[in-house]
């Protein structure tokens, strides 16, 4: 009788987007993100009927992390963002660097020393920071996330100074009001969200290289715009936005790096 495979799974339930990760032994067979909506639970339970239809319940082994991984009750165990965040971007750029997280309701920070986290800091009081605020204002603007970011490639950033996401806001909405341009709007946007985080990342210190994982990190122009405001290269990877499911399926795993 054959033997049945074992998947690894990771699951990372974020504030606005659910990523998960399944490992065999060797590399990565499957990867697949879910909107989290306003139910962390129902997230969870939509995850595992995916997995199931995939055929990967049979013999899996889970490790769930992010905002809801309390809600992934068939998970083995569950494991801090910062744990898992700093064990995938080990996986995926395997060198001593700082990791910049930007989710959807906080930006992480993470110092990574021969694939061990030595020092981070967790930002969840300023959600003008966040992948969050763009997606709201890319609303405001009657446009989508992808558009947003041509829009502001094509614009001259107009200032947006606030900390608060409230009265961030309600400059965009005086900008709006004044009939300036969308693709400005939109570039003082992106300009916005880089500083705060650039900001905070430079306060935390930066060592090794600067990488960027979260669901900013497939924006080439946020990625340009970031490395401008740190005054040093930022690099990414195809695979950064699930570098928190990633680490998770590898804790499953038992593993650090990816075997190809």
């Amino acid at each position: 009788m054959e033997k049945e495979n074992l998947y690894y799974i990771g699951i990372d339930i974020g504030s606005t987007a659910s990523k998960t990760v399944i490992l065999d032994e060797k590399t990565v067979v499957d990867a697949f993100t879910l909107p989290t909506g306003w139910n962390g639970r129902e997230t969870a339970q939509g995850i595992y009927e995916k997995l199931s239809e995939k055929g990967y319940t049979k013999s899996m082994r889970c490790v769930a992390t992010g905002y809801g991984r309390i809600c992934v009750d068939y998970a083995n165990k569950v494991v801090t963002e910062i744990t898992c965040h700093g064990r995938g971007g080990w996986a995926l750029f395997h060198k001593n660097s700082t990791i910049i997280d930007v989710g959807g309701q906080d930006t992480k920070i993470i110092k990574i020393e021969n694939g061990q986290v030595v020092d981070f800091l967790m930002n969840d009081k300023c959600a003008a920071g966040t992948g969050k605020f763009i997606e709201v204002m890319a609303t405001r603007l009657g446009t989508t996330l992808e558009e947003m970011y041509q829009m502001a490639e094509a614009g001259d950033a107009l200032s947006i100074s606030a900390m608060c996401t409230v009265f961030a806001e309600s400059e965009v909405i005086s900008h709006i009001g004044a009939g300036e341009k969308r693709e400005d709007i939109a570039a003082g946007v992106i300009d916005s969200v880089a500083a705060k985080v650039s900001n905070l990342a430079i306060r935390f210190g930066l060592t090794g290289d600067i990488v960027l994982t979260g669901g900013l990190s497939g924006s080439p122009y946020f990625v340009s715009v970031l490395s401008q405001k740190l005054g040093r290269p930022v690099t990414t990877h195809p695979f950064a936005r699930y570098a928190g499911a990633l680490g998770a399926a590898l804790i499953a795993a038992k593993k650090s790096v990816l075997v190809y």
